[in-house]
């Protein structure tokens, strides 16, 4: 017998193996998405354009501190948005801000950015959905706190209500009991315009984390239980038609969003995708951010109120006519 066919003198397997099969993990790895160009000039420029308009018209309305205290926040909101696309790879335009002189009371209807590609999954949908409104709300505590300090106590006139009243969140109230204590008999806070600004950054902060449609706190709805966030935009909708029936200040949100939850919210890449119970946490901290920001008055005028300021301006486009 030839010594090189001769058997090994140890086992070649453990003890009570015989044969050692394979194993095979199979693990799905996302493929990552191409890089993204930088925006083009003319994006730029656009974009930039608005922004130039619209600080103009916040100016014009309110003066430089308003215009610095609210395009702070808005431009962090959007910003917040928009970075965190890019990281995900979405496709995103550039912050576009809407100018409204005359018209608005702080001179800007806020500002927006387009999603012009499929969101991966939802873990972007959620970061990119949260990022805007806890952008800008934390850019909004420091001009809430000037602005509380700005504003002075004076007296209160008539019954406290009407379009020059603004309802208060809890964080504005919060704010006011810590830095200037309790509130004066017969007096109310009037406030500057870091204090405007503030209060609009509350505001819509809080407009865009009710979980309807596509709005941000529709994305975190769809993010954290897809399979719930059909119905909870149907509670949203319904909730805003009641606020609608309380105060006119409603109207043009509740149409818009009626307009935006109208349909259900798009899949994105890969729905199966864990989400982490870090992004919960963040989830209820967003919750908790929306509950603090948000109001039911944000302007204290009644429909009757709102019925007359109908009946004057008919009466005077009735005058500009010729005849």
């Amino acid at each position: 017998m030839d010594p090189s066919l001769a058997e090994p003198a140890g086992p070649p397997f453990p003890e009570g193996r015989e044969t050692l099969e394979p194993i095979w993990v199979w693990r799905w790895v996302e493929p990552a998405p191409a890089p993204l160009p930088l925006p083009d000039r003319a994006a730029v420029l656009r974009s930039l354009w608005f922004f130039l308009l619209t600080s103009l018209s916040v100016y014009v309305t309110g003066g430089v501190l308003l215009a610095v205290g609210l395009l702070s926040i808005l431009l962090a909101h959007e910003m917040g948005h928009y970075l965190v696309a890019r990281y995900y790879r979405v496709d995103a335009s550039l912050p576009y801000f809407i100018p409204l002189p005359l018209v608005s009371f702080v001179g800007t209807l806020g500002a927006f950015i387009r999603l012009r590609s499929r969101i991966p999954n939802r873990r972007a949908l959620f970061d990119i959905g949260v990022a805007g409104p806890l952008a800008g709300f934390v850019v909004c505590l420091p001009v809430l706190w000037l602005g509380v300090l700005e504003g002075q106590w004076v007296p209160l006139r008539g019954t406290g209500e009407g379009p020059e009243y603004f309802g208060e969140p809890l964080f504005f109230q919060w704010a006011v009991s810590w830095l200037k204590g309790p509130t004066p008999e017969g007096t109310m806070l009037g406030i500057g315009p870091l204090g405007l600004a503030a209060w609009f950054g509350l505001f819509v902060t809080a407009l865009n984390l009710i979980p309807v449609g596509q709005l941000d706190g529709g994305h975190a709805v769809y993010a954290l239980a897809p399979r719930w966030a059909r119905r909870v935009s149907r509670v949203g909708l319904v909730v805003c038609l009641l606020l609608l029936y309380h105060r006119p200040t409603w109207l043009a949100w509740t149409v818009l969003l009626l307009l935006l939850g109208r349909r259900p919210h798009p899949p994105t890449g890969n729905d199966g995708a864990p989400l982490g119970w870090p992004r919960a946490i963040v989830g209820l901290l967003a919750f908790a951010i929306f509950a603090g920001c948000f109001t039911p008055d944000p302007i204290l005028l009644s429909w009757s109120d709102f019925a007359e300021a109908l009946r004057e301006l008919g009466r005077y486009l009735v005058q500009l006519l010729p005849w």
